[in-house]
């Protein structure tokens, strides 16, 4: 017998199904994000949240996406999960396309270049991710893609 979903798997399992309404909530969390430099709005299900900003690889315009992230360092681990979805995120697409992008966090916002992880970095880092937030086991169970794990790193350029 299978054990039930969590309740952060169910909710993606979800908004899988109303992409639309998915896309408007990240709006409103990543506009309040800024508004509030994060006070009230920097948790999901208990994991923290940080802003990435890119720039659209079709449209060229800025997009910011509120993602779950681990910290290590000076780097931020972030998950390209979709929820698990099939379809890759589009802020990993257009962070790729460009080399870079802006994080927020905690009221500041800096460039990034973004790194895969791979490997035994790759493991140990979701071993680390998924104590703090659970559902991303779950997550591999919905799709047949890789699940990229990404290393922020500070960096002097950007979007």
């Amino acid at each position: 017998m299978s054990r039930p979903l969590s309740t952060a798997a169910r909710v993606s399992l979800r908004s899988q199904r109303a992409p639309g309404l998915a896309r408007a909530i990240a709006r409103l969390h990543a506009r309040a994000y800024r508004l509030t430099g994060g006070r009230g709005v920097g948790r999901w299900f208990g994991a923290p949240v940080l802003v990435l900003e890119t720039v659209g690889r079709r449209s060229g315009r800025r997009r910011r996406t509120p993602i779950l992230y681990l910290e290590r360092g000076e780097q931020l681990i972030v998950l390209a999960a979709n929820g698990g979805s099939d379809r890759v995120p589009a802020w990993w697409l257009n962070l790729r396309a460009a080399g870079g992008g802006r994080v927020t966090l905690h009221g500041t916002t800096w460039a990034v270049t973004p790194r895969v992880l791979d490997g035994d970095e790759y493991e140990r880092t979701w071993a680390a991710f998924a104590r703090m937030y659970p559902a991303i086991d779950e997550y591999r169970t919905f799709t047949e893609r890789d699940l990229p794990l990404v290393a922020l790193h500070p960096s002097t350029g950007g979007v």
